[in-house]
């Protein structure tokens, strides 16, 4: 199958700056046909997530540490929060961003957000089932278990024994 045009001529111009900048600004994704350099320039990388937030996975990692960048992404599509460098994992305020758009990105999340409350029952608003992933002192959590149960009563499987032969959880 031949490549799509706009993909040739980026390769075309990938070390060309003006043109990957203006590129970008238009198709995010071509990010990943510039040259390594371009994935690494501030400029470029966050002209390409704004117009794209799936740019993300083409930033450096360098880049994909930047709170700017990765929030510009991650807030508009929470599922790029995969490509988050772990010295951002414990950013709150990032996942919480994330998790308005995905619930399913708890299961990026590191240990200690994991066992945040707040996050937990952001998390299992949009998808109960994520409740797996959440720290065992979470799911022995009797207002995530309750939430739990509001939400979708077949993950009660996932809550820690001791919560599950609770009252108000059992009702």
């Amino acid at each position: 199958m031949p490549e799509a045009p706009e993909i040739t001529v980026m390769k075309e111009n990938a070390n060309n700056r003006d043109y990957v900048l203006k590129t970008v600004n238009e198709n995010g994704k071509l990010l990943e046909f510039a040259a390594d350099e371009f994935h690494d320039d501030r400029e470029v990388v966050l002209t390409a997530v704004k117009n794209n937030p799936e740019a993300l996975e083409f930033a450096s990692l360098n880049l994909k540490k930047d709170r700017e960048i990765v929030y510009e992404s991650v807030s508009r599509l929470g599922w790029t929060y995969c490509y988050v460098d772990e010295s951002l994992k414990n950013d709150k305020e990032l996942l919480l961003a994330g998790l308005e758009k995905s619930g399913q990105i708890l299961y990026f999340a590191s240990p200690e957000m994991r066992d945040d409350k707040d996050v937990i029952l952001k998390a299992i608003a949009d998808k109960p089932i994520i409740v797996k992933y959440a720290s065992k002192r979470m799911r022995n959590d009797l207002d995530v278990g309750i939430q739990l149960m509001n939400k979708n009563k077949k993950c009660f499987k996932f809550l820690e024994p001791e919560l599950q032969k609770n009252e108000q959880i059992q009702k």
